[in-house]
């Protein structure tokens, strides 16, 4: 007997090895479903039992953990006790018994799970309950109580376009367990029932009502995208290299304007050119003057109410950025803000002031940023 048993968790076991299938994995709501059923049952021994059924109603609730294995929990309600020794109760409901079940569903543990439910599965239900039996003050029988257990298979069918509904039909065995002083499974204090019943699979957060087949990749398929995780790792960590070496070069060259602007700008002056000492320094790209450069144009203004009869030249410059005609517009721009400045805010006759665009020079300064200026040259001395 012991060997008969090890050779058939054995078999078992293959089977369930064989036929696993990797689903995907389920949120604590998924899988859960909610049923009704009905049915007769009758005293297993002792009885005729045909003449003797006894109708009954039931709920039941239950969730699938995997394809293979869920639990359930079941009420029943039994509406006559024929055969019974304890006759009348008095009561419309003659007993009830609320049971905590474990389902097997066969089909899938020996057949596979195939992504969804066949049509015909077979469901094995087994677990222990509390049954009750309920009596009134005129009837000569005292209410009591009992450890059941029940056993039972589920020939169900799934139904729909979604597999949401299931049929079943289920023959059981229920035992009351206790027995004065001792529990036992014993077939006298045990009854047989049939049941048909429908329930109704709530729907998953997978879309579907039921499990769905986690899509694997194969290990080529995996060895193949580690290979491409470790080249783009490599070439991200090669990028980063260059980044920090690019962020280096421009705290250098942050590090060189700021030494620059500390320094004051070398002017490069013809021999044959009387130019004035001061110059308008602008932004790149802008004619328009910065207060801060307003000083270089007073003493310009000053110089020019100082000596009478002089006469200045204002030469605008641009830096070498940009195009040519740009460049060229732009100091032309300069030159004529100064001009403007010196006519309008200092009160200099324009006809002493000449002006003159230069285009773009990295001649006279040493520094490229200082280029974007404006120079004054006293043309009366000439």
């Amino acid at each position: 007997m012991k060997k008969l048993l090890l050779m058939f968790a054995a078999v078992a076991l293959a089977a369930q090895t064989t036929s696993a299938q990797t689903v995907e994995d389920s949120k604590f709501f998924d899988n859960w479903y909610l049923g009704v059923n009905t049915g007769l049952n009758a005293k297993t021994t002792h009885t005729a039992i045909f003449k003797n059924l006894n109708p009954s109603a039931g709920l039941r609730i239950g969730r699938y953990f995997t394809p293979v294995f869920g639990f359930a929990i079941e009420g029943e309600a039994y509406f006559n006790n024929k055969a019974s020794m304890q006759r009348p109760l008095g009561t419309f409901v003659k007993g009830t018994n609320v049971s905590l079940l474990g389902t097997t569903n066969f089909s899938n543990w020996f057949g596979g799970y195939t992504g969804e439910p066949r049509l015909f599965e077979v469901i094995g239900v087994y677990g222990l309950g509390w049954g009750h039996v309920f009596s009134t003050e005129s009837a000569d029988v005292y209410e009591r109580n009992a450890f059941t257990s029940k056993l039972g298979l589920d020939f169900a069918f799934n139904l729909g376009a979604r597999k949401d509904w299931q049929v079943y039909i289920e023959p059981n065995i229920t035992y009351a367990l206790d027995n004065g002083t001792k529990t036992q499974f014993n077939v006298d204090r045990s009854a047989l029932g049939v049941l048909v019943g429908v329930n109704y699979k709530f729907a998953n957060s997978n879309g579907t009502h039921n499990f769905k087949i986690a899509e694997l990749r194969d290990q080529a398929e995996i060895d193949g995208l580690n290979d491409r995780i470790n080249r783009l790792r490599a070439a991200n960590e090669e990028k980063e290299g260059v980044i920090a070496n690019d962020r280096n070069t421009i705290a250098d060259l942050q590090a060189q304007l700021a030494a620059a602007k500390q320094q004051k700008p070398t002017v490069v002056v013809k021999k044959d050119e009387n130019v004035l000492q001061p110059t308008v320094i602008f932004r790149q790209g802008k004619s328009n003057i910065d207060a801060a450069q307003y000083a270089s144009v007073s003493m310009v203004a000053t110089y020019m109410k100082n000596h009478k009869d002089a006469r200045i030249l204002i030469k605008g410059y641009a830096s070498p950025e940009g195009s040519k005609e740009l460049n060229q517009k732009l100091s032309e721009a300069r030159a004529n803000a100064v001009k403007d400045a010196l006519v309008k805010r200092y009160g200099v006759a324009a006809s002493r002031i000449s002006v003159r665009g230069m285009g773009a020079t990295d001649e006279l300064f040493d520094e490229v940023d200082f280029n974007r200026v404006v120079t004054f040259t006293d043309i009366s001395k000439q």
